[in-house]
């Protein structure tokens, strides 16, 4: 994808909540002050404690936010994918960002200067808010890491990350990502990963197919697990 443009840059953004919300003549404007840039696998795009002074919006690629802990460990909070954004809690107070953000793999990303926000979000409610909303999510998904880290056990943690990557429809979880990864997620060590897999395993509430493919073979018991 090339993300050059005046007009590229406004058929992207148009994409994204909560761009989607400003009527053409305010999202024509605001797409002026967006800068695209494209990144290679393992650039830092923002650094822990330096303020990027806006928002970004990953158009392709993804993008990990993560915390380094005292003892050099990597805790990777979340993941953003083509379609989602990060860095939105800096437009309001929060100067300085708490996590820091790493390229995956290559990536496009827009980024949506603060000043530009603040002051399309007076004349366009829609768009204030849908972004407030977002923020809230944000939030929530925060409070939910932080409960299954806290509260939940490395069982629990694993079932329920299954059991919420799964369609209703289907039994067959397509990992997103590697496993280092997603044990990263869970505040878990690749080891303790790989033991309640093969604990899942052994108890017949899974099937491992592959390096990315789980079948939840007993669902209803993963989801008492994870509950």
């Amino acid at each position: 994808m090339t993300v050059t443009s005046h007009p590229q840059i406004r058929e992207t953004l148009s994409r994204f909540t909560p761009f989607d919300q400003l009527d053409e003549a305010a999202s024509a404007k605001l797409a002026q002050s967006v800068r695209a840039t494209r990144i290679v696998r393992g650039e830092l795009v923002v650094q822990r404690g330096k303020a990027p002074g806006g928002m970004y919006l990953v158009a392709e690629g993804e993008v990990k936010l993560f915390l380094i802990s005292s003892a050099g460990a990597e805790k990777i909070v979340r993941l953003a994918r083509a379609g989602d954004t990060f860095c939105e809690e800096t437009l309001f107070g929060a100067d300085e960002p708490v996590l820091a953000a790493q390229a995956t793999r290559e990536s496009v990303l827009l980024f949506v200067p603060r000043a530009a926000i603040t002051a399309t979000m007076p004349t366009q409610p829609a768009f204030a808010m849908a972004l407030m909303a977002r923020l809230s999510r944000r939030v929530g998904e925060l409070v939910e890491g932080m409960e299954q880290c806290i509260q939940r056990s490395s069982t629990q943690r694993v079932a329920h990350y299954l059991v919420q990557h799964a369609d209703r429809d289907s039994i067959e979880v397509r990992l997103p990502c590697d496993k280092q990864t997603i044990a990263s997620q869970l505040n878990l060590t690749p080891e303790t990963f790989s033991r309640v897999l093969n604990r899942l395993t052994r108890d017949g509430a899974i099937l491992p197919r592959g390096r990315r493919a789980i079948m939840l073979t007993d669902r209803p018991q993963l989801e008492r697990m994870a509950a």
